[in-house]
């Protein structure tokens, strides 16, 4: 596979949660200066998170990214920073579908779950309070019926009571055919329109862009990175990532713990080919 020889033109596609920052949110010096130094060389660095916009783009702000492009919800957002805007960007593009249908079938298989709608730019929609520090944003308790009433760019499923692998087995089981999903390291269901993905939002931002597809890297560590490490000339999964992402990828790195991030976006316009 070639990979691209010069930073200059490259998409870098970074994830943000286990890859750039570490789980308790803190974002080290050589990460922000390796991040900052692809920049300069030229290369158009991409946050693509399941956050939403508005805290994506504070994270973006503090590695020195204030133009350019995020990817948030999975997918389902995108959009330009510009520091001369309200908030420092502008949402270029937005996907929603009907979250009623699928909630529907989740809640009767979950009915101790708790269920999060985004509200985009503001923070989210829930059944019941979230635990601290799980959602960002604001929270508005609402009736499930109301949850589910509006069109929606991302939906959260988060069931103590299960595990991951009982998450995935639930929804092989029951079909969750319009939507694309993700499961999480916990009992943590990610929902976005179907067919969206970072991989699908991160290909028409090359094609805006004008990047060959060689010149193109993925960084991440989770369920949602899947398609996105797929979809890169150079996916790159971090070390902590659990095996089917780890399978998903071309490489691993270090771990979170290690700045795994830092050694790959050193290395870029220095890959073989």
């Amino acid at each position: 596979m070639t990979h691209p020889r010069t930073a200059a033109g490259t998409l870098v596609a970074l994830d943000v949660d286990g890859t750039l920052l570490t789980y308790d949110g803190a974002l080290s010096p050589a990460v922000r200066e390796a991040v900052t130094g692809v920049r300069d060389a030229g290369a158009h660095v991409v946050l693509a998170t399941g956050r939403g916009v508005r805290s994506a783009v504070p994270v973006a702000v503090d590695l020195g990214l204030t133009t350019g492009w995020v990817v948030c919800s999975n997918g389902a957002v995108t959009a330009r920073l510009d520091a001369g805007l309200p908030g420092g960007y502008e949402v270029t593009s937005i996907t929603t579908f009907d979250p009623e249908p699928a909630l529907r079938v989740l809640q009767a298989e979950l009915p101790d779950a708790l269920f999060a709608v985004e509200d985009l730019g503001h923070g989210f929609r829930v059944s019941r309070p979230f635990p601290d520090h799980e959602l960002t944003g604001d929270q508005q308790v609402l009736p499930f019926d109301e949850l589910v009433a509006q069109p929606a760019t991302r939906v959260v499923v988060r069931d103590p009571g299960s595990t991951p692998e009982e998450f995935r087995e639930l929804v092989e089981r029951v079909g969750l055919h319009q939507v694309s999903y993700a499961v999480g390291w916990s009992a943590w269901l990610d929902l976005t329109p179907g067919g969206v993905s970072k991989a699908s939002a991160l290909e028409e931002l090359r094609r805006v862009l004008g990047v060959e597809p060689f010149a193109t890297v993925a960084v991440g560590d989770g369920g949602n990175d899947v398609e996105m490490l797929r979809w890169a000339a150079r996916g790159v999964a971090m070390g902590h990532a659990p095996e089917f992402v780890r399978l998903a990828a071309d490489e691993v790195t270090g771990t979170i713990e290690d700045d795994g991030a830092v050694a790959v976006l050193r290395s870029i316009g220095h890959a073989p080919a």
